[in-house]
């Protein structure tokens, strides 16, 4: 509901070929920020708390509709409906008419239009009141494209709008343009569809002629207009999507900076989900940070690290070319204990869970796994469907070898082991507290506590042996 109390339903245009796009997917599905462009405008209308979403899908209309029905994240009540053959954003909205309910307000938007922010469309709704057409326009220096609000000289009262192919030499100078995105009374906006026709320079029903309809009807047309053209920037072809991240990610990197996060540079920095941050956090170059990602205060990120659903404690350090890859469910996400040292060039892997002042190093693999304080695996090691106690020391080579072909087991270790390099840890077993693994050591029952075990074969020299010769 809006706060004019009134049901809101939004209307999403996504039927278009996207040919410029040069591409075997849909528009509407390419990416941007790591996510569909679609599913941009799908959590726009969630915010709105839209009381449903009409989808209008046309071109690649199965890839589409089964990326809707697939979607995870939480969305309003969603009803799927064919453009056949596509004639115009008119006739798509006409499409959508059935679902329409005549006590709502309908908001029309685009699938390629993804910035488009919430505020900005309660604020088109308010503007509506509830019983007029409110369209949300903006003035660009260069209009080229867009379709032009044409107003009474007198009055200055919304009268048309004019697309780029119809428009005169004179209405071609307006700066003032149409975003395709308007808000309208439902049982108004249906009478105005039934009455468009396809006279005009393309042969296609436009959903701008409900503007002179609404006028000749004597009801007013509004206009919200804004100055961000970033929020109503559509894509059309490759180069306008990178332009269009890049102007993005740059967005959210000064909004970071605002917050007071240090940024090596700006430029360089991707955000593909939400990133939240505390005091004093400092990231480096070249990051990528997806799904949710919490860096607690005084955290710091190397550069060149790839970051997706991870809980970093304070005061924790990631060294540069680290990857940590958490995944959405809890029991996947990633944990960096407070204090804690990873990297370079470690992989933390779903289920990865490291206390306090934990030690991962270089070309160390952790899955599934929990490291208590203090433990340290600092080079060259795989620790997976283990457990390892406080203070443990996992030595260089070591791995624990939990998967016998058909079923994962555990390792326990359990605090102040010492496991020497090379040692291969045979799940199920566990090494009991205090305990020494020499190196180079296969283990595969479980060790007393305190005890040095030694599992490897007895080392034999041969005198007169010669290494053998290419012939």
């Amino acid at each position: 509901m809006s706060e004019l109390n009134l049901a809101v339903d939004v209307v999403i245009m996504a039927a278009g070929k996207g040919t410029r796009m040069i591409s075997k997917l849909p528009k509407v599905l390419h990416r941007l920020a790591g996510k569909s462009l679609i599913f941009h405008v799908l959590d726009t209308a969630a915010a709105l708390s839209a009381r449903q979403v009409v989808v209008v899908t046309g071109h690649g209309a199965d890839q589409v509709e089964h990326a809707l029905q697939q979607a995870e994240t939480a969305l309003p009540p969603i009803k799927l409906v064919r453009q056949e053959p596509q004639l115009g954003t008119g006739h798509a909205v006409q499409e959508a008419v059935p679902h329409l309910q005549n006590d709502g307000l309908v908001v029309v938007l685009s699938g390629d239009v993804p910035l488009t922010q919430a505020h900005t469309l309660k604020a088109l709704i308010a503007a509506s009141q509830g019983n007029q057409l409110a369209l949300l326009t903006l003035k660009m220096p260069d209009p080229t494209g867009y379709g032009r609000i044409v107003r009474n000289p007198t009055t200055q009262a919304l009268q048309a709008i004019v697309e780029q192919k119809d428009a005169t030499p004179e209405q071609l100078a307006i700066g003032e343009v149409y975003s395709g995105i308007m808000a309208a009374p439902a049982a108004l906006l249906k009478t105005w569809l039934a009455r468009l026709d396809n006279r005009n320079a393309q042969g296609e029903y436009y959903l701008t002629d409900v503007v002179k309809w609404a006028v000749a009807d004597g009801v007013p047309v509004v206009a919200h207009q804004i100055q961000d053209a970033l929020e109503v920037a559509g894509i059309n072809n490759p180069a306008q999507l990178a332009e269009l991240e890049r102007a993005h990610q740059l967005r959210l990197a000064h909004a970071l900076m605002h917050q007071g996060v240090r940024l090596a540079d700006p430029a360089r920095l991707d955000v593909r989900g939400e990133l939240v941050c505390g005091q004093d956090v400092e990231i480096d170059v070249n990051c990528v940070f997806s799904g949710r990602v919490v860096l607690e205060d005084g955290v710091r990120i190397g550069a060149h690290c790839v970051i997706s659903q991870a809980q970093i404690a304070a005061g924790a350090v990631v060294h540069p070319f680290t990857h940590i890859e958490g995944g959405a469910n809890p029991k996947d996400l990633v944990e960096v204990g407070e204090g804690a040292l990873v990297g370079p060039f470690a992989r933390l892997r779903p289920g990865a869970k490291l206390g306090a002042d934990v030690h991962i190093g270089n070309f160390v693999e952790v899955k599934q796994a929990t490291l208590a304080a203090g433990a340290k695996a600092n080079h060259l090691a795989y620790v997976g469907d283990a457990q390892l106690g406080e203070r443990v020391n996992y030595g260089a080579g070591s791995i624990t070898a939990n998967y016998d072909g058909a079923h994962k087991h555990q390792t326990m270790i359990e605090a102040d082991v010492h496991i020497g390099s090379n040692c291969v840890l045979i799940a199920p077993v566990t090494i009991g507290a205090g305990g020494t693994v020499g190196g180079g050591s296969t283990i595969t029952k479980d060790t007393a506590p305190g005890v040095l075990t030694v599992a490897r074969a007895k080392q034999v020299s041969l005198t007169n042996w010669k290494r053998p010769q290419k012939s």
